[in-house]
């Protein structure tokens, strides 16, 4: 059941270009520019996600199988997903704590969240092909959906950063005043 519901060659081509970015990632931009590029670690968080949510996803087709009586446990697939999962998770936990060490958290959430979400939904289209059953508004309307989550990201995080300028602005000012106010009453 595992096996029949995983399109092995689009999605090992898919999976052999991701893991060749990763290591790409990984062995020759990090450690080059890891420290100064926000992108660098998130990228590698998310391209790895691809493996996880994939490795979930297959993992629920086996336990829903283990749990009809399906011999899963003896399918390599199953472990071979499991051990995918847990490496995936790691990796992924691991750079995003390098990224959250390095960079501000208020850049490498919204930067993490548009670039994960963006790979797993790829990953979806290509693996599970669920674009397949859906209609061309419905299509319209989750592509449309997903632009508007990046630009809300985009917007939250741009006029914080405009809000926090403007406090800061506006705390000079009041200094300012005030430096030029206790300067007229002592002359």
């Amino acid at each position: 059941m595992i096996l029949s519901s995983l399109p092995p060659a689009g999605f090992l081509a898919y999976a052999a270009i991701l893991l060749a970015l990763c290591f790409l990632l990984i062995f020759c931009l990090a450690p080059r520019y890891g420290q100064s590029n926000i992108l660098i670690y998130l990228a590698i968080c998310s391209v790895i996600g691809a493996f996880s949510v994939s490795s979930v996803k297959g993992l629920g087709i086996a336990i829903k199988g283990f749990f009809g009586g399906q011999p899963v446990l003896q399918n390599p697939l199953t472990w071979i997903l499991v051990i995918t999962l847990v490496a995936s998770i790691t990796t992924q936990i691991n750079y995003l704590n390098k990224s959250l060490d390095i960079f501000n958290t208020s850049l490498v959430f919204p930067i993490y969240y548009v670039l994960f979400t963006t790979i797993v939904i790829t990953t979806s289209i290509i693996l599970f092909k669920e674009w397949v059953t859906m209609t061309v508004v419905d299509i319209i309307g989750t592509v449309c959906g997903f632009l508007t989550i990046i630009l809300g990201v985009f917007l939250l995080h741009a006029f914080k950063d405009m809000d926090e300028k403007k406090k800061k602005n506006n705390q000079k000012t009041h200094r300012k005043a005030n430096l030029l106010g206790e300067g007229k009453l002592n002359s």
